[in-house]
């Protein structure tokens, strides 16, 4: 049986080699084709009604076009916010949320199923990794909520289930894809990527001319307490992290966002605060305060929004620049991972 070619993680140049050389068509139908998958959001071949009825029959014989399920779709009553369930075309289940913000509507995607970082206060690594997501999968993550939602997304964060520098070439084709002019052309300045922090990919990552954000999960001031929350720590320390930011901000002069998930008692004392504005004095740096969202799995225990505003403040104090994360969607567990585990663990005990 010949396998059949992912036609949606064909990139312009790609799709134009396979359409002339395997398919023996025309250039221009490249264009077209690339136009109704990335730009239309086609998602069947039957709706391309400028191609000949032939020529739709090859592309149904020879490729296949990645389409989402949406398994259920979860709609906040608190702020809007969106949790779609999706199954992918094997059946495995991922989640993307949509949330909508003043400056547009954002989706939060993800790169993999599962995870394989261990992070000890993240539900998606509860699982470990299933695998890899294809750019197609990843597209359509962004295509089926804009199908659904029918207004455009004009910004993506890849920060749901998964280690997007776990999944590199997956994760910069997507990237180069959804930026793409004759695609969604969504501005690589409105795409954001979120890294533990695996230290050879940012440095290969700066190599890629993007002029995306990075996004850099520290949630420890030291590795002695980062190593407790993540275990990526045992192998690259802090140090050799933010060196590689900083060749990574070399390279694009984008301001980097490093985010710090506060857990009580842990690493949100006013010495935890001071020692972060130490770690980052020099850096052009965003930091993003995040209030660790409750798992049942785990036992950490979401800072008091006092203490949350004291870190803040004390940060202010030293010159940085700080937010705290708007939670969205809490009621309808938007948090990574957590509607996903919830559904699977359903499943299983019907079985």
């Amino acid at each position: 049986m010949i396998e059949k070619t992912d036609i949606k993680s064909l990139d312009l140049p790609q799709l134009t080699q396979f359409v002339t050389e395997t398919l023996g068509e025309k250039p221009f139908r490249a264009r077209q084709i690339y136009d109704w998958l990335h730009v239309k959001l086609a998602d069947s071949f039957e709706v391309m009604s400028n191609l000949s009825a032939s020529l739709r029959k090859k592309l149904a014989d020879t490729c296949t076009l990645t389409v989402l399920e949406t398994v259920k779709c979860y709609i906040s009553k608190l702020d809007g916010t969106r949790k779609y369930l999706f199954r992918l075309p094997d059946g495995n289940i991922i989640e993307s949320v949509l949330m909508k913000y003043k400056h547009g509507n954002s989706v939060c995607v993800s790169s993999q199923v599962g995870c394989r970082m261990g992070c000890r206060f993240c539900a998606s690594t509860l699982g470990g990794l299933e695998r890899n997501m294809t750019p197609s999968e990843m597209l359509e993550e962004v295509y089926a909520i804009q199908r659904d939602l029918g207004e455009r997304i004009s910004n993506v964060v890849i920060m749901g289930s998964g280690e997007p520098l776990d999944n590199y070439d997956n994760v910069v084709k997507f990237i180069k894809m959804l930026s793409d002019s004759q695609g969604l052309n969504i501005s690589q300045r409105n795409i954001t990527l979120s890294t533990c922090g695996i230290v050879p990919r940012i440095y290969d990552l700066a190599k890629e001319d993007l002029t995306i954000t990075l996004a850099i999960s520290l949630h420890a001031v030291s590795d002695e307490r980062r190593r407790e929350l993540m275990p990526v720590a045992n192998t690259y320390s802090i140090d050799q992290i933010l060196n590689a930011c900083r060749e990574y901000y070399s390279h694009n002069n984008r301001r980097l966002t490093f985010e710090y998930s506060l857990v009580k008692g842990v690493n949100d004392s006013e010495t935890d605060a001071k020692a972060l504005a130490a770690l980052l004095k020099g850096i052009n740096a965003h930091i993003n305060l995040i209030p660790v969202n409750p798992i049942k799995e785990r036992d950490f225990c979401q800072s008091e929004a006092s203490a949350v505003m004291n870190f803040k403040n004390k940060l202010e104090k030293y010159g940085e620049n700080v937010t705290i994360r708007r939670e969205m969607g809490r009621d309808i567990q938007a948090a990574c991972g957590q509607l996903r585990k919830n559904y699977i663990d359903a499943l299983e005990s019907e079985e």
